[in-house]
Order: structure tokens, then sequence, then C-alpha cells
């Protein structure tokens, strides 16, 4: 399994299919999505411009149910907080993905972050959020967290909450652009147990 991010929280992984979530400022047009997931619709998060560099005639789109009337269709599943299913093979959950106290990404709007199974592995990408009573209990193998902060968690936030969920493998997103300095990934790394392997990809 290989994991990239292009930048912020704009993440390609590539296994038997090819994954993205939120893609945002892809510079070439690759058309090689078998799945784009959207966490919410924030700009940099959802993208119409940068789907289309992705996507292809097949691809199939997994969004939050409150997105249905941005990008609603075939080949769109729709999921809510807490939803679980198969799509393309692959068990997906939608985790609420939500800052329990700032306005920016309220509880009942029902954004997601979502945890994946891939190449067997379970991976957490959290979305734009804060440590939460619900990301608290995520068991996963791999974690994307943001630790921008500002709209999200900062990087000693995202360290304790990785130190608390314990996944093998934790990598920062959602810092180095629109939110938080490319500094904040070595913090990050820091403050993180030494018995969790820390990836820096931007």
């Amino acid at each position: 399994m290989k994991i990239s991010i292009n930048c912020h929280s704009s993440i390609r992984i590539e296994d038997e299919k090819v994954v993205y979530f939120d893609p945002f400022k892809i510079e070439e047009e690759s058309h090689d999505a078998d799945v784009i997931l959207i966490t919410h619709d924030h700009f940099d998060h959802f993208s119409v411009e940068d789907i289309c560099k992705v996507e292809k005639e097949d691809t199939v789109y997994v969004i939050p149910e409150c997105m249905y009337n941005l990008l609603g269709g075939e080949n769109v599943v729709t999921m809510n907080p807490g939803d679980k299913g198969v799509v393309e093979g692959m068990d997906v959950m939608a985790i609420p993905s939500y800052n329990p106290n700032k306005a920016f990404h309220p509880k009942d709007k029902g954004y997601v972050g979502y945890l994946v199974k891939i190449g067997g592995k379970t991976v957490y990408v959290a979305g734009d959020c804060d440590m939460n009573e619900d990301n608290r209990k995520v068991k996963c193998d791999i974690a994307l967290v943001p630790i921008g902060g500002t709209y999200t968690m900062d990087h000693a936030e995202a360290a304790e909450l990785v130190n608390l969920i314990r996944p093998q493998l934790a990598i920062p997103t959602h810092y180095g652009d629109v939110a938080g300095d490319k500094s904040a990934g070595e913090k990050f790394a820091k403050l993180v147990d030494p018995s969790v392997r820390v990836e820096l990809m931007i």
C-alpha cells in the first residue's frame, strides 16, 4: 500500500484500488481514481476542479449525506456519521468529524472522517476536527490526523489523540498550506509516543 499527500488534506492511497480523500491543488490530470471520499464541503476539501482531474468514468464517490445536493447522482454513496458500508470491496465507516468548542465544524453539520480497510490495514482519515468523544474511540492501524490548529487540532492535541488511540503509523495532515506552518510536523513527531511510527509527507 502506498500513501501520499498532495498537500494539506489531499490524500492518495494506492493498493489494488486508487483511493483519494479530499483532492485539492492537484497539478496533473491523472484520471485514476477508483474511489473519491469527501469529508465535508469546505473549499479546501471539496474542490470540483480537482475532483475532475482525478475522476474517471466509473469512479465511485463517497460523501456525507449533508452534501447530497452538491454531488448527488449515480456512483455516489452518501453516509451519515456512524454509517458503515462496502464500497468497491472496501469496508468504509463514517466517523463523526467536528470541533466540540469551535464554530468551524459543528457536530450537527454531519461532517465525517473515514475508517477504511485497505490492503489489510485499517486507515483512519480524520477530516477536520479536534479531539472529541467519537475519535477518541477509533481503533486503526494508520491514522492521518490534522495538526494545523485554528480550524482543527494543533500539533499537541493531535499527538495526544494519537497517543490515546495508538495506531502503528501516524501521518499528520492539514498544515503547511491553509493553516499551520510546516514546522508543525516536526513538533507533532516529537510529542508522539516512540511506540508509534510517524511519517511526515508535507
